[in-house]
């Protein structure tokens, strides 16, 4: 059985998927919630109780969205828990479309002819990848620290959004994904269906669901914990976690990212990283990885909002 829990609640406390379908944030989450308990009990989970309890559910369903909504928007305050501005962890990564593992291209390392960072959530944040299917999680600042280290926080480097339901893919992306990819780089679970190709090279169309799975360690050999809501929220607190972003039909059994188990020798290629400043010589950073491109008199980059404990 396969637990499914929401980030943005209490950590100590996971919910099994046949429970969640009350307390999703989004009727898209209950239907998940659902499917995935059938796929792990063999049974199917059904809505009783007349008119009244659908009435009930809906109104916990509006509740648990507004409650998400005010979360997001809720910035959680910098504060001395790890990962901190002193650490060099990496994490495994990789999505999981339809039945093709694909990692993200880049290094988010470039500059213009000025040597201006042209990425400036990697000039914040100091994290990213080397095209090695690892997170390479070294913050500059504040902004990548303590609770806001989350998966997000690389997502938004590399410009892909993950939402409960979607996941879009930048046009710099679209070359990583597979050939029979959605044209516009969007996997919807509305809107795309998945192409799959048995062992007999049979082909079939099937609906997909959007969860990610999580492993506190790349030796973990249990099934993880899946989550199938708030993804880009989930808190990376401990080196050497894995993640996988699943976009595949309900039958489908992913596990982690076929590189996982060459972890270790990928980190070791990634012992040393420079400081911001070293990187890009010409733009100033403060420790809340505010970023000043120089010369100039604009700020390019965005504020990372850090610093303060009031939200």
């Amino acid at each position: 059985m396969k637990w499914v829990r929401d980030p943005l609640a209490d950590p100590g406390s996971p919910q099994r998927a046949d429970s969640l379908a009350v307390v999703a944030s989004s009727s898209s989450s209950t239907k998940k919630a659902a499917r995935l308990a059938q796929k792990g009990k063999g049974k199917k989970v059904r809505f009783q109780g007349g008119t009244l309890f659908p009435l009930i559910v809906s109104i916990v369903v509006v509740l648990g969205l507004a409650l998400v909504v005010y979360a997001r928007q809720s910035r959680p305050a910098a504060d001395a828990s790890a990962p901190r501005v002193d650490d060099h962890w990496h994490h495994v990564y990789g999505f999981y479309l339809c039945d093709t593992w694909v990692d993200l291209a880049g290094d988010a390392e470039e500059v213009d002819v000025s040597g201006r960072p042209t990425n400036t959530e990697f000039a914040r944040t100091g994290i990213h990848s080397h095209d090695d299917g690892l997170i390479h999680w070294h913050p500059f600042s504040s902004a990548a620290v303590g609770r806001r280290a989350v998966l997000g926080v690389f997502l938004d480097v590399y410009d892909v959004d993950v939402t409960d339901d979607r996941i879009e893919f930048p046009e710099r992306q679209w070359g990583q994904l597979p050939p029979n990819a959605p044209e516009d780089g969007v996997y919807d679970v509305e809107d795309t269906q998945c192409e799959i190709t048995d062992e007999d090279g049979n082909t079939s169309t099937e609906d997909a669901s959007l969860y990610a799975i999580v492993w506190d360690n790349f030796s973990d050999t249990d099934d993880g914990t899946t989550f199938i809501a708030g993804i880009e929220d989930i808190r990376l607190d401990q080196d050497g976690m894995v993640i996988s972003i699943v976009f595949a039909p309900d039958d489908a059994d992913p596990g982690m990212p076929p590189w996982a188990p060459e972890f270790e020798e990928r980190a070791a290629n990634d012992l040393t990283q420079l400081e911001a400043d070293q990187l890009f010589p010409d733009a100033d950073f403060d420790d809340d990885g505010n970023v000043t491109i120089q010369p100039g008199t604009d700020t390019e980059s965005t504020d990372a909002d850090t610093g303060s404990d009031d939200g």
